[in-house]
């Protein structure tokens, strides 16, 4: 995104006359999520700065800085602590949509289970990342799911619900969220759904612009 976050992060460009994450903080607040983690990493004092405590919104907000961007598993893991016993749901800080939010309330997820929003593959990323056979999620090409050679490929939206034991063993620090994933699939533990409305990862300049156009 730079040039572009050399002076803002991401979470904080502006999409339609607001930054980003006043959108994804909006609207779950609005689906009833009150106590809210945001990870800073890459100029977290601004986010941090941003948000405050969340009572301009009504809400709760710890900030869960870290030193170096941990990816997508480590900022996860590095907010374990502040995310309680009970299963929490994960918006990516980077993407735009319409999901409703509110039905994430009504995911059902095992113990260190997880589940997935899944959506077509953006013109960035046609080859996907799984498939669905039914609720579950597969790896494309496996034996598990022999009916998913009629299937498509989706793209993880980066909106999943997730068991604190979906982590545990792993070490904190820079990890990314696949491996993790695919050991849950392997294991019988990934469901997921496919989302068909609104939906971009706001990655390039090109992509925010084509939402602010």
């Amino acid at each position: 995104m730079r040039p572009l976050t050399d002076a803002t992060p991401k979470p904080l460009l502006p999409v339609r006359g607001k930054p980003l994450l006043a959108h994804h903080i909006e609207r779950l607040r609005e689906a009833g999520f009150t106590d809210f983690v945001v990870n800073a990493a890459h100029l977290g004092e601004q986010v941090a700065e941003f948000c405050d405590d969340g009572s301009r919104w009504g809400v709760r907000i710890h900030i869960s800085r870290e030193s170096e961007p941990l990816e997508t598993a480590g900022g996860i893991i590095e907010a374990l602590p502040h995310l309680g016993d009970a299963p929490f749901a994960v918006v990516n800080g980077d993407i735009f949509t319409d999901f409703p939010f509110k039905t994430l309330h009504e995911v059902g997820v095992g113990p260190g289970g997880a589940h997935l929003i899944l959506v077509a593959n953006p013109e960035h990323h046609p080859a996907g990342d799984f498939v669905l056979g039914g609720r579950r999620v597969h790896q494309p090409l496996s034996d598990k799911c022999p009916e998913e050679k009629a299937l498509e490929t989706l793209t993880f939206s980066g909106i999943a619900v997730y068991d604190p034991a979906f982590f545990s063993g792993a070490v904190p620090g820079k990890r990314p969220l696949k491996p993790l994933l695919d050991q849950a699939i392997a294991e019988g533990r990934l469901s997921g759904q496919y989302y068909g409305g609104v939906w971009s990862d706001v990655g390039t300049p090109e992509r925010l612009a084509a939402i602010n156009g």
